[in-house]
């Protein structure tokens, strides 16, 4: 038996799938090529939205994902966040800054380098090390 998502039911003949059929996403011409069509900028929008949420592990989860995605366009929300109550979230956005490897997040990751311990010193030296690499290659 097929699950929730595979149902299909029988009309007048024919198998109709339940499931929403996927649109074809299609590049704006006014954006430059190689721009992300808008189902990226949605997702990174959404997960911008969320590096604010009330949910501590939602702004962690967030910070993480934004890092694996490496857009610079997340750049100026993530500095933002290593300003973060919770510690865990700060890290994550250290470590996601220093993944995107890009030059505005230098200075705060210094400054934020210099606030916290040892253990956490070890993730932000690297997120430095990474970008200071970068920084090499321009």
């Amino acid at each position: 038996m097929p699950g929730q998502h595979g149902r299909t039911r029988q009309r007048a003949g024919r198998v109709q799938s339940s499931r929403p059929a996927k649109q074809q996403e299609t590049p704006d011409p006014d954006q430059p090529a190689g721009t992300p069509v808008s189902g990226e900028n949605e997702r990174l929008a959404h997960f911008i939205r969320l590096l604010s949420d009330d949910d501590e592990v939602s702004r962690w989860k967030a910070a993480e994902a934004l890092g694996r995605r490496g857009d610079p366009a997340a750049v100026d929300e993530l500095i933002g966040t290593l300003w973060d109550e919770d510690a865990r979230v700060r890290l994550k956005a250290a470590w996601a800054l220093g993944r995107i490897g890009d030059s505005r997040a230098y200075a705060p990751l210094q400054r934020l380098y210099r606030m916290e311990n040892e253990e956490a010193q070890e993730i932000i030296k690297e997120a430095l090390e990474n970008i200071r690499r970068g920084m090499s290659r321009e």
